[in-house]
């Protein structure tokens, strides 16, 4: 029976998994931290859904420039949480500018009390855009 280093056997609950390079190993938590990334996007995602199909807002007053910073908000948030969890980032940005003009013309067509604005769809793109630049900005920070 041959033996076999600590660092060929890794605890099966490990949640840290060696890189090794020639300057020496490094160690790169893939476990609980990310899990917890995955349900915080999940519950952004959940949150960004429930306030874009909603089937009735009532606004009091008119619609201001806060209904623009809600809305990019709302693809913000989703954005950055799915790129920070290791959502593959053609996934959520696809599908997040895919949903941005969809999302207007469900809310136009199919809520009856809702109406779809193309401004808000362009403020959706703009938080898609401000996610992924936040995260790029972020990583070339820590380099």
């Amino acid at each position: 029976m041959a033996s076999s280093s600590p660092d060929d056997q890794a605890p099966p609950d490990s949640s840290r998994v060696a890189l090794g390079s020639p300057a020496g190993r490094a160690t790169m938590v893939v476990g609980p931290p990310r899990r917890t990334a995955v349900v915080v996007f999940a519950l952004l995602l959940a949150a960004h859904l429930a306030a874009l199909y909603w089937p009735r807002v009532d606004i009091q007053g008119p619609v201001t420039w806060t209904d623009k910073v809600v809305h990019v908000l709302l693809f913000l948030a989703p954005t950055l949480a799915g790129l920070l969890a290791g959502v593959r980032p053609a996934y959520v940005v696809g599908l997040l500018a895919l949903h941005a003009p969809v999302s207007e013309l469900v809310q136009h067509y199919f809520l009856p009390n809702r109406s779809g604005d193309p401004w808000d769809a362009v403020a959706d793109l703009c938080g898609v855009v401000l996610g992924v630049t936040s995260v790029m900005v972020g990583r070339a920070l820590r380099r």
